[in-house]
């Protein structure tokens, strides 16, 4: 018998969503999937986002994803220029690291809105028209921190642990559609939202790095390492994988 080739993944033909795509995880996501013959559409609240999409051959549609009005009418346009939903990637995130006496009312709904929220949103509103095109793709970029509790974090603990189960909860109700949903859970990864951890830990960069690193595999990731991981759960090699979480830590919380 023939051993078995697998090619190089390909996604075309098919349009995917990717929030929070204008930097760090999300950047390398939407580079990633473009790279592999998508039509990217990335979400961002920066205004200035149009520069990465420009670079890496997507499109770029400003949107807050915690407005419902805002979400659903990007999701219209995105389907009504591109013609399809196929893949959807909630990479949108932020983080206050602060215990729970100290984190005010307003940094709890803005890290649950952004995190939690957000997420529920653009997929309430892209599913209909995954459904459409036929089926598809959503992963939910959760953190190590969504499966074990972490210091001063605890919006953004809670913000992820409830994409972890909300990410379990879609795969049942969606399977039938032919949507799969799976999340991916990273460590510490070296993108401005890390240095931001860093500068509110009143930390310096080495000293918070030698701390990150501190891990089986004695490094932080990069954004690429958890985009590879994407890249295969939204590719034909995971159609049967859903309701999953991997974990892409280099070793943090075996």
């Amino acid at each position: 018998m023939p051993l078995e080739t697998f090619p190089c993944i390909s996604l075309d033909g098919k349009v995917a969503i990717v929030t929070g795509g204008s930097s760090g995880i999300g950047r390398a996501i939407a580079q990633k999937l473009a790279n592999s013959g998508a039509k990217v559409a990335i979400l961002d609240i920066k205004a200035d986002g149009w520069r990465v999409a420009e670079e890496i051959r997507a499109k770029f549609y400003r949107c807050d994803v915690t407005s419902p009005s805002e979400v659903k009418e990007t999701i219209e346009s995105i389907y009504r220029e591109l013609g399809r939903i196929d893949i959807v990637v909630n990479a949108a995130g932020v983080i206050v690291r602060k215990d729970a006496i100290e984190t005010s009312e307003e940094e709890w709904d803005k890290v649950i809105n952004v995190n939690l929220k957000g997420p529920f949103l653009i997929s309430k509103y892209a599913i209909p028209y995954m459904i459409k095109s036929g089926g598809g793709s959503i992963v939910n970029i959760a953190s190590g921190w969504g499966l074990k509790g972490g210091p001063k974090a605890v919006a953004y603990c809670a913000s992820k642990g409830g994409l972890v189960n909300m990410t379990r909860a879609m795969a049942i109700d969606h399977g039938k559609n032919g949507i799969r949903v799976n999340c991916v859970a990273p460590g510490d990864v070296d993108t401005p939202m890390l240095r931001e951890e860093a500068k509110q830990l009143g930390m310096s960069w080495d000293e918070f790095l030698k701390d990150a690193a501190n891990r089986p595999l004695g490094r932080i990731g990069k954004p690429d390492d958890v985009a590879n991981v994407v890249l295969f759960l939204v590719s034909d090699l995971a159609s049967w994988i859903t309701g999953a979480t991997v974990v892409v830590d280099g070793g943090g919380i075996a």
